[in-house]
């Protein structure tokens, strides 16, 4: 299969609208073709192309930064000469004098399918900008490693945010150039507004759903994300940065796993088949023990969980990772109920909610956690008119 960048490369006459123009490239690690080559690289060695300028979004243009809330600076790029803009450091939205140094915004970003990954906000932010500017927006669009499962609450309005770009449920099943489409609706931008579309990308299809595996290496988006089965489960697992819980940053396998010294991930594990046997299916869960080497924890032996999809349990469908991690929560309060489980820090860049409640884009998952009478069921007649809902509503964008 061919990823935008790659038919971008590939195919002069889907580059000749931008001859003349000033090219500029919103980037990150994982930007790069099918030969690994950097897409800023790849497109400054290309004949015609007068590349202006490059925009790094959270963690930097080259993954310089590993953890949230620690911002970039911009810089001169010293190989190609370009400056190099930081969507992530004094500004998260793109200023005036950053859109004037380009007539064409290349977007390749790999995404990881979830309303909370950062990089589908500042698309919004970028395109808002371009609608305001006068300039175009083309995305070069990659899989959606999740693939196309809709899970989790939508957003309510009035807590939209750095991590909730608008009404979306966690796991919204769309790639970066169909959430794009869906931007410029929703929101009603005047954007010349463009997609250069994969070629073959089959998410139904395993053994990746969504992910080509064996077609294409996994470079991390972001530090913390360094395999495909860390992106199945984070729709879920990073509800965990709310919580005083380690996600396992610090470990090998951070957002696949959870715990804290203070809990017993076996005793956790069976309460969660006692309470919701159903929300399990389609993974693998065991008992784990843990010790991060920096962030929440750090140096302290944790008992926990790690939520395994890499194996013949893994059921594409059936895998709820937003319920499985949610589930994890209750069970917590129902083994310890006066346990400190939510974390009271600011977070992106908000400071007067719990950071739980931002990352849902509301308070009912946390309030539903918290209600000693509230069940499993009572979750689902909250999350499931929102999924039907998104289902029904992204059909229009679906390109694959």
């Amino acid at each position: 299969m061919k990823f935008g960048i790659d038919r971008l490369i590939a195919d002069p006459q889907l580059r000749a609208p931008l001859e003349g123009r000033r090219v500029a490239l919103l980037a990150h690690p994982a930007s790069v073709t099918s030969d690994l080559t950097h897409s800023l690289d790849a497109l400054a060695a290309l004949p015609r192309m007068n590349l202006t300028a490059a925009f790094g979004p959270q963690h930097g243009l080259r993954g310089d930064k590993q953890d949230n809330m620690v911002e970039s600076p911009d810089y001169n790029d010293p190989v190609h000469g370009v400056a190099v803009y930081s969507l992530y450091g004094e500004v998260r939205r793109p200023t005036g004098q950053m859109m004037g140094a380009f007539d064409v915004l290349l977007v390749d970003l790999q995404d990881l399918g979830c309303r909370i990954y950062t990089f589908i906000t500042t698309l919004l932010y970028v395109l808002e900008a371009a609608a305001a500017h006068g300039k175009s927006v083309w995305v070069l669009d990659r899989p959606n490693p999740a693939g196309r499962p809709i899970e989790g609450l939508t957003l309510r309005p009035g807590w939209e945010s750095f991590v909730g770009a608008g009404p979306l449920p966690m796991r919204h099943g769309l790639t970066l150039g169909e959430l794009g489409d869906w931007f410029v609706k929703t929101f009603r931008l005047d954007v010349d507004y463009r997609v250069v579309e994969m070629e073959g990308w089959r998410p139904q299809e395993g053994s990746g759903y969504g992910w080509p595996l064996g077609e294409r290496a996994w470079v991390n988006p972001s530090p913390n994300a360094p395999n495909l089965w860390m992106a199945r489960a984070y729709a879920g697992t990073v509800m965990v940065e709310g919580a005083t819980l380690s996600e396992g940053r610090g470990t090998t396998r951070p957002l696949e796993l959870f715990g804290a010294p203070d809990i017993d991930g076996r005793k956790l594990i069976a309460e969660m088949q006692a309470l919701a046997p159903r929300w399990l299916k389609g993974c693998r869960l065991r008992d784990i023990t843990f010790e991060p080497t920096f962030h929440k924890h750090a140096g302290r032996l944790c008992s926990g969980v790690q939520i395994h999809t890499e194996g013949p349990a893994y059921d594409h469908e059936a895998f709820r990772p937003w319920r499985v991690q949610a589930l994890a929560f209750k069970a917590i309060r129902r083994l310890h109920p006066d346990y400190d489980l939510w974390r009271d820090f600011p977070y992106e860049y908000v400071t007067d909610k719990l950071a739980i409640d931002v990352i849902n884009g509301s308070p009912l998952l946390r309030e539903w956690v918290d209600d000693p009478a509230a069940e499993p069921g009572d979750l689902d007649a909250l999350a499931i008119p929102d999924e039907q809902a998104w289902a029904a509503a992204r059909r229009d964008y679906l390109r694959y």
